[in-house]
């Protein structure tokens, strides 16, 4: 049996928080700054990344900050003054480089979350922020850091940076948490 220190939780949580103890808040604000600025905001991930970038928007609209996610049916139009956030952990997918293409070419600013900064989306983007986490970009051979499969790092670090830009931005807004439990759903 393995010492709880080094059982995969631990090593998992540890290896979280030196994705944490690597992220620029600086950069982190400046999210934050253009999300409480835009008439609205639209996000998009991939794959896992579009669960936890669904999971941001949903906490934002409980924020009543306009949000929507692409591709669903009411997602409105994009253009100046709004923001485009995009997570793409390996730098580079094919949907995130057209959609990023549209989003500029409409005048929205595009944001860029991304575990490869020098990657093609990133050079793309208005703004970028890097969360330097293992993807499926360097989770082969010695390129590998994490005991977590392929982009899991990055989306588990995905999670809990959204959680903390919640509460940044719910200060950032003035907020309380009651009125955004008013606006969770009651079609539970």
């Amino acid at each position: 049996m393995s010492s709880v220190n080094n059982s995969p939780y631990h090593i998992a949580l540890n290896e979280l928080g030196t994705v944490f103890s690597r992220l620029d808040d600086a950069k982190v604000d400046e999210v934050i700054d253009a999300i409480a600025k835009a008439k609205s905001t639209v996000v998009f991930g991939g794959g896992r990344e579009r669960l936890q970038i669904m999971g941001f928007a949903m906490r934002l609209y409980h924020m009543g900050v306009p949000v929507a996610v692409e591709g669903d049916m009411t997602t409105p139009p994009v253009g100046p003054g709004d923001v485009f956030l995009v997570t793409v952990g390996p730098g580079e997918i094919s949907t995130a480089l057209a959609l990023i293409g549209v989003a500029r070419s409409a005048g929205a600013k595009v944001v860029v979350i991304t575990a490869q900064p020098n990657g093609k989306a990133p050079s793309m983007a208005d703004l970028v922020l890097h969360l330097p986490a293992q993807t499926m970009a360097d989770d082969q051979g010695a390129a590998r850091s994490s005991i977590l499969p392929m982009g899991s790092l990055y989306e588990g670090a995905l999670f809990v940076l959204f959680e903390v830009m919640i509460l940044k931005l719910r200060e950032r807004i003035q907020t309380t948490p009651e009125a955004m439990r008013a606006r969770h759903t009651n079609l539970e």
